[in-house]
């Protein structure tokens, strides 16, 4: 079972099934196109954090048409590369003792309606493409994971905000964490 298919198994374990409107809610903010606002789920569940990155690609490198040139495909390996880095990206606690297990990262494709009127441009556009990285982090001494440090907005210029979703066994709730204010208190929820 890959960090999605955990994230979501847990995401039903932990009653937000039971909670439709919130559902429903985070899959219309998953699926709406908003320049500058990713989500971030992070789901932590004893030693396990699971967390699920999706953020618009003019937010990671600054275009979002497919990499065209040789210099728009570098950059685009370039993210690849820093997003295969979560505790870089989300740093934790450095006395939870945590490690990455797995990484993967994929650049989507999403095709929406208004792409050439919204950018008055006339060309053919062929859609927004999408950052999609799910992580799976064990920590060692998951009572220390206290707040998360966002480094991903030094390391992505066009980031301006993250809706982030954290569930925990004591619970779920949603935060807005901005380039402003890069850091979350997750005192309290572990």
């Amino acid at each position: 079972m890959g960090p999605r298919q955990q994230f979501v198994a847990l995401l039903f374990l932990s009653g937000l099934a039971a909670a439709p409107s919130l559902a429903v809610e985070g899959h219309r903010e998953l699926g709406a196109h908003e320049h500058g606002h990713g989500t971030l789920n992070i789901a932590i569940e004893g030693p396990k954090v699971t967390m699920e990155l999706e953020a618009p690609g003019a937010d990671i490198v600054g275009f979002e048409h497919a990499a065209k040139s040789r210099k728009e495909k570098a950059v685009v390996e370039e993210a690849v590369t820093q997003l295969k880095s979560p505790l870089a990206l989300f740093s934790l606690p450095a006395s939870a003792a945590c490690r990455v297990t797995e990484a993967k990262v994929e650049v989507e494709k999403a095709g929406h309606d208004h792409d050439a009127k919204s950018a008055g441009a006339p060309e053919k556009d062929d859609g927004h493409s999408e950052f999609h990285a799910e992580y799976a982090i064990e920590c060692a001494s998951p009572a220390n994971l206290t707040a998360i440090d966002f480094g991903y907005f030094r390391a992505f210029a066009g980031a301006e905000k993250l809706t982030v979703n954290v569930i925990t066994p004591k619970g779920q709730n949603k935060f807005e964490v901005t380039r402003a204010s890069p850091s979350l208190s997750l005192a309290g929820m572990i």
